[in-house]
């Protein structure tokens, strides 16, 4: 994904197993970003922080997905556990990460193993990437992010 890209089709499914078809989304601003995994440390806290900062961007008519491959079920007890507020979505087959360029050879303690990078999209209402964010550190993201849709 490059900016001016187009936003991709694709489906996700949310933690209460409705559907979200991407190309839906179009209309208003939308964030995706992408997490590697539901309640561990930095995942929860960044969901925290999109969660935070929830009425802000509604007020800016922007909608915000936290993306990863987790199943509904997870995500429910994820989102339960930590009181969040922001809209999570699974993508069991991967095929949404790979179009996002997000999944990938990761290394951590000496291991190498697949999984997905933590990054946010940001289009705009037309379904335009306007601001993309790469291996994006927790800490002031979700409010950086919250500025750009301001901007």
């Amino acid at each position: 994904m490059e900016t001016g890209d187009t936003l991709p089709d694709g489906r996700l499914t949310r933690a209460d197993g409705t559907d979200i078809a991407l190309r839906d989304q179009i209309g208003a601003p939308l964030v995706l970003y992408f997490y590697p995994k539901a309640d561990t440390t930095g995942c929860t806290r960044e969901a925290q922080d999109f969660s935070a900062l929830a009425e802000g961007f509604a007020a800016r008519n922007a909608t915000v997905i936290g993306v990863s491959r987790d199943t509904s079920a997870k995500l429910s007890r994820f989102a339960e556990k930590h009181g969040l507020t922001v809209t999570l979505a699974g993508d069991a087959d991967g095929s949404v990460c790979e179009a996002f360029g997000v999944w990938g050879e990761k290394q951590m303690y000496g291991r190498t193993y697949l999984g997905i990078e933590r990054a946010t999209f940001l289009f705009d209402a037309a379904g335009t990437l306007a601001r993309q964010w790469r291996k994006v550190k927790v800490a002031g993201h979700a409010q950086d992010v919250l500025d750009a849709v301001s901007a």
